[in-house]
């Protein structure tokens, strides 16, 4: 049920915090299970919270174990539909915990659900695509529904990671049959087979967008300029805390987005309250206008600078 309220609420907030979205064959979002989505990791959970939300069905993410490793961040993660894998780099003590990631994934998929698993193992904030780990063709080797399985590879890319105001270039390709990736009778050449096939995929939908016109606009760059200096106690406040939390790693985007998204409804409560006070029921009129000077600053400039 969280997951169902948080959806549409995050495509709203993916509104104010990208500068614009691309997405090519959107009707794939309309694909249900069981279905294996294999996509490329330049972002972190940022990733995940794009593609998620846009899917017509509910999605479950592998997604890396150390951030699962406080009990309060494994009830939310796990809120998210979220399941931890772990690499070796995480211990090797925790790669037994495993086998409960892709016993998860398997039962999803048997109950034609959708999994989504980051191919690569890893984020290296790059749209380049690193080797691929056998995850993927290991899950979908072990299924064993009554109902076709199919892959599908999704391509996602940035123009710049660590900003608010990004591009983004969301690639979705064909779906296809779990048994056409997987033709051999021997598993280790099923596997690499899997990986191959969709390296294929993903090198053609893997597509870097060009960064976004800045709007040259007068009155909108009026706007944009309102709309920095109302927002910047609470950016800059979260900038800064976010910046430096993450600092030397892959998750500025993601917690950035995370904190913004519960901080600024409670950040216009806040304004809401203020300006009733000062001006009575105009100040929902104003209210209006103050979020959509937070839209302008998108694509007028980017308010880190």
């Amino acid at each position: 049920m969280i997951y169902s309220i948080l959806k549409p609420l995050i495509r709203v907030a993916l509104f104010f915090f990208c500068r614009k979205i691309y997405i090519q064959n959107r009707q794939a979002f309309k694909l249900k299970g069981p279905l294996l989505l294999t996509a490329n990791h330049p972002n972190s959970f940022f990733d995940a919270i794009i593609i998620a939300a846009f899917f017509k069905q509910p999605i479950h993410f592998l997604a890396r174990g150390d951030a699962f490793n406080q009990p309060y961040h494994r009830f939310l993660l796990g809120l998210l539909n979220m399941i931890p894998i772990y690499r070796l780099s995480e211990g090797k003590e925790n790669l037994v915990l495993n086998n409960y990631a892709f016993a998860a994934s398997k039962r999803i998929l048997e109950n034609n659900g959708i999994v989504l698993i980051f191919i690569e193992g890893i984020c290296l904030l790059t749209n380049q695509l690193q080797p691929f780990k056998k995850g993927a063709a290991r899950i979908a080797l072990d299924y064993q529904g009554k109902n076709s399985l199919n892959i599908l590879p999704i391509g996602i890319a940035y123009d710049a990671f660590n900003k608010w105001g990004k591009t983004v270039q969301l690639a979705l390709g064909n779906p296809i049959l779990a048994k056409e990736l997987l033709p051999f009778q021997d598993r280790a050449k099923n596997m690499n087979h899997f990986n191959t096939e969709i390296k294929q995929q993903l090198k053609q939908l893997v597509i870097e967008p060009a960064p976004s016109q800045i709007i040259n606009s007068k009155t909108l760059q009026s706007i944009a300029d309102l709309g920095i200096l109302l927002h910047q106690p609470l950016f800059r406040f979260i900038h800064k805390r976010v910046f430096t939390k993450t600092k030397g790693t892959v998750f500025y985007d993601s917690v950035m987005f995370g904190c913004l998204f519960i901080a600024y409804p409670l950040y216009l409560i806040l304004v809401t309250g203020l300006l009733y006070c000062l001006f009575g029921y105009p100040a929902f009129i104003i209210l209006v206008l103050f979020i959509l000077s937070a839209r302008t600053i998108v694509p007028c400039k980017n308010p880190t600078k």
